[in-house]
């Protein structure tokens, strides 16, 4: 069967189609995106404006065309912290479905860091017995903590890379004072959520999953992706301190020219290393595993799961595809919840 997942995110809007069967592996078999990052298209009440709504329009109805025209057999479409925190945010939502017949559903930051460690979880398999997920997006910062299928723990804050840089950083390169503010804000926020990961059991594995990871990974020494996702990528905290430091003393344009690092998300990673650093910090964690999988990998798990039990839903929709809302996924059992 050939599953999408549309992911309306906070710095690309990406379709993935992956192949899977039961007993088999998802296999990627198609991928169209495009930058977009919503944050930029803010206006002074948060609210996206037309300029913004049109790009977004835009892309989904070619990614509407995109999985008829490869077959795709369901198809599952989302939206997470750039159009949850947007006070026009549902306006959004009702416009998408009225103009492209497509219907996103608005992921809670609960159950973006639940289904993020359901895919980790799958990756690393039982043997890593407790794990601690963090995740960076544009929008939020999302940490999950668990041994069992679900976490035990799903955390969400709005600490993402390209909303505190749009907040907290206007200077190319950022002025010192505001870059100690930022180190301060961030601290300050996380001191709650990282209080409740450290009363739990020490983790067996940390892993970090998402882009703005993997690109503090690359520019630490990991390997390029080309080398394919089964390659081992660690990034250390002493590196990172480094590049830290090194990032804040650069321009957006030479972050641009890093390895492993878009120009979309190259004034973003100062921000993201300095989330990143305070985590590991508070949390003695030396380094983390960077995994390949994520939140898309993890609905198309759930929902792949899902299918074989109740078998494949009907096909019938305005763009040819047997679309299914998230909200009919099993809910997360996350035992503990802060958003």
């Amino acid at each position: 069967m050939r599953l999408g997942v549309l992911d309306i995110g906070s710095n690309t809007v990406h379709l993935l189609l992956i192949d899977a069967y039961p007993g088999a592996r998802p296999t990627a078999f198609a991928s169209h995106k495009r930058p977009l990052s919503l944050v930029a298209y803010l206006d002074e009440d948060g609210a996206i404006n037309e300029e913004g709504q049109r790009e977004l329009l835009d892309f989904v109805h070619e990614a509407s065309l995109f999985a008829t025209r490869h077959r795709a057999e369901d198809l599952l479409a989302f939206c997470t912290s750039a159009i949850r925190n947007a006070t026009n945010g549902p306006e959004v939502i009702e416009r998408v479905e009225a103009e492209t017949g497509t219907r996103l559903t608005e992921l809670s930051g609960e159950q973006e860091a639940g289904m993020t460690y359901y895919a980790v979880r799958r990756w690393f398999g039982w043997s890593s017995e407790r794990i601690l997920d963090l995740d960076i997006g544009g929008g939020s910062f999302e940490m999950a903590y668990g041994t069992d299928e679900f976490p035990e723990v799903a955390l969400s804050v709005p600490l993402g890379a390209g909303r505190l840089t749009r907040d907290w950083l206007p200077g190319d390169p950022p002025r010192t004072a505001d870059v100690k503010a930022l180190k301060a804000y961030v601290k300050q926020t996380l001191a709650e959520p990282l209080a409740a990961i450290a009363d739990r059991p020490r983790p067996t594995l940390v892993t970090a999953t998402s882009k703005t990871f993997r690109s503090l990974a690359r520019i630490t020494g990991a390997a390029p992706s080309a080398d394919g996702i089964h390659v081992k990528r660690v990034l250390r905290l002493e590196d990172l301190k480094l590049w830290g430091r090194r990032l804040e003393a650069m321009t957006e344009e030479e972050r641009s020219e890093l390895p492993g690092v878009s120009e979309i998300r190259a004034r973003q990673m100062l921000a993201g290393a300095i989330v990143a650093t305070t985590a590991m910090n508070v949390l003695g964690i030396k380094s983390v595993r960077i995994c390949p999988w994520a939140l898309r990998e993890g609905l198309i798990l759930r929902r792949f799961d899902h299918l074989i039990f109740d078998g494949p839903l009907p096909l019938g929709s305005s763009v040819g595809v047997g679309q299914v809302e998230l909200g009919q996924l099993p809910g997360l059992p996350a035992r503990e919840a802060i958003e």
